[in-house]
């Protein structure tokens, strides 16, 4: 009865958490910058954040829930912007121009096959998602079938990230190179450089985040989240009582990848390019970290992670831009030593702290006056 009561009680605390973290970002700064208070290009960067954030819920899923620590995340975050890249480019081409400049370099008259599903924006939400399970779902499913785990499975995938930021950089590959894609001006027929539409970017990306975030909620709660974290205890033990382990590895490594090419298409109109750069190995650890500091194995701490991370970032690089990567380390290495479960974990360990003392005082002070 006590512990419905917690978990009541917990429940309810989560979802004002949730309704004020949403008015905060879809009402109150809005406001603010209508009233001059702040400008767009603080509005801008906050939707940069959560493009992040959507990313960071995806890694969470499969390395914080599953234990499959993924080392190649920032990659589908690129296929998602690519994706939407695509689109625009074809866009924006100047009238009467068949393909983009770079097409026109290596003197190619006219859009590679490839490039055809994305001369619309249906066609290039579908695609992009397609691709990126099919990417996802074949290399997750060749790897777990030979139960494949920890620091090999992150070898295999690192090597993967770093062989696409090669290909993606050579430009045989028809996407830019490694200057990548770039030079937009309109989505749809909106201009971009427009702060009423940069305003609604952002917008469209706090909501599509907090769907992402309920979303992946309802998975953690499900039954299919408790054999994610049952495959993170002690996946032989699943193995044993029948469950398909693999086809559980591969879905939510499919899920996870899906989202962040989510987090990659909402990036992109929003920062006016993506490179090669943008999926190479450190952007992945990146991304570890993020949810590593946070929390792992819980979404509030990916949330939290993927925010803090990316704030010191922008103001560490802006003062002392040399020393970020050192204190990106430190970060890291902080947060595996101590605490292990992150900001949220620390936070429940000192809460557990505060509960005893208090308890102990009322115990006390009960005692004294018997």
């Amino acid at each position: 009865m006590i512990e419905n009561t917690i978990n009541t009680t917990d429940a309810k605390k989560d979802r004002m958490l949730y309704i004020a973290f949403i008015a905060i970002f879809i009402v109150l700064l809005p406001v603010a910058y209508k009233a001059g208070i702040t400008d767009i290009s603080t509005i801008t960067l906050w939707g940069r954040y959560f493009c992040f954030v959507i990313a960071a819920i995806g890694v969470d899923l499969i390395w914080g829930y599953t234990g499959i620590m993924t080392m190649c995340h920032a990659f589908f975050f690129c296929i998602g912007a690519y994706a939407m890249g695509m689109y625009m480019t074809i866009g924006n081409l100047p009238e009467g121009a068949a393909v983009p400049d770079f097409m026109k370099w290596n003197q190619i008259e006219s859009l590679p096959f490839f490039w055809l599903p994305f001369k619309s924006m249906p066609g290039t939400i579908i695609t992009g998602i397609i691709v990126t399970g099919i990417v996802s779902g074949t290399l997750g499913y060749l790897i777990f079938r030979r139960k494949i785990k920890g620091v090999f499975f992150a070898i295999i995938t690192q090597a993967l990230a770093l062989a696409m930021y090669l290909l993606f950089s050579r430009n045989e590959t028809m996407l830019g190179g490694s200057n990548g894609l770039t030079n937009f001006r309109y989505l749809f027929s909106f201009d971009l450089h427009s702060d009423n539409v940069k305003l609604g970017m952002y917008v469209v990306t706090v909501i599509v985040m907090a769907m992402v975030f309920y979303l992946a909620g309802n998975i953690t709660k499900s039954k299919f989240g408790k054999i994610l974290v049952g495959i993170r205890e002690s996946e032989s033990r699943l193995r044993f009582t029948g469950y398909k382990v693999v086809n559980y590895q591969t879905a939510v490594f499919i899920i996870g990848a899906i989202i962040a090419a989510i987090g990659g298409m909402l990036y992109l109109p929003q920062t006016g390019i993506i490179t090669p750069g943008r999926m190479d190995v450190r952007a992945s650890i990146e991304m570890l970290i993020w949810v590593a500091l946070g929390g792992r194995g819980n979404l509030k701490g990916a949330v939290i992670g993927a925010l803090l991370v990316n704030i010191l970032y922008s103001v560490c690089t802006s003062l002392f831009p040399q020393a970020w990567p050192y204190i990106l380390g430190f970060l890291y290495i902080a947060v595996v030593l101590y605490p292990r479960n992150g900001l949220i974990g620390l936070y429940s360990e000192i809460s557990e702290k505060v509960k005893s003392f208090t308890y102990k005082k009322i115990q006390y002070a009960d005692s004294k006056q018997s």
